[in-house]
């Protein structure tokens, strides 16, 4: 008998935590109308938004670790207002300097981004406690995305990236700048449940 309320109790938290990354996920997304769509790939025009950013030095794991801690700080109260501010997602992670080679994984320079909720202006926005924060207004723009679920190792975030490259070109689509790499879901959520997406700035 008490092996099975055991069981039970396994069981119920295991599926307490598959359930808690896409409810946890639920929160408010950047706010953009889709203009094309191809299967996995997005023609994007997104409004336009503040983001709270933090630059970090490091490879790619360690250094989106480091970001969201420093913005999650932020958001939970470190600020000069002690101001609560609600969680979004994405979480954003781009390279700010390329390695020579031009691997867009590789970097060991990144910034960190948290997009502020919709209802937040520059001028309600709680100046940052920590100074490694800056607060930025994004003008609306035009992005191609290639969305995926699964693993987002830097191997498969560097074919990802080749794969929306190519699909540019293949349309004709000029793009510009690092890609934009975006992970909408807390880190325990099942793989198959994720969901990331490699971006581009897009003239299109």
């Amino acid at each position: 008998m008490l092996v099975w309320s055991i069981g039970l109790v396994v069981l119920a938290l295991a599926g307490a935590a598959i359930a808690a990354g896409p409810i946890m996920s639920r929160v408010e997304h950047p706010r953009y109308d889709v203009v094309r769509r191809d299967g996995a790939f997005e023609i994007r025009a997104y409004a336009p938004m503040i983001i709270a950013q933090a630059e970090v030095h490091g490879a790619r794991k360690p250094a989106i670790e480091e970001g969201f801690r420093i913005i999650g700080g932020y958001i939970f109260g470190a600020n000069q207002g002690k101001a609560k501010i609600a969680m979004t997602a994405p979480v954003q992670q781009q390279a700010t300097v390329l390695t020579p080679a031009g691997n867009e994984t590789g970097s060991d320079r990144w910034s960190v981004s948290f997009v502020m909720p919709s209802s937040w202006t520059l001028d309600t926005l709680p100046p940052p406690a920590d100074g490694r924060i800056k607060l930025s207004p994004v003008p609306a723009q035009r992005m191609v995305a290639l969305t995926f679920s699964g693993s987002y190792s830097d191997g498969i975030l560097a074919d990802k990236t080749r794969e929306l490259r190519d699909y540019a070109q293949r349309q004709g689509l000029t793009v510009s700048g690092a890609p934009l790499l975006a992970f909408y879901n807390p880190p325990w959520t099942l793989p198959m449940l994720r969901r990331n997406e490699v971006m581009l700035a897009c003239d299109c």
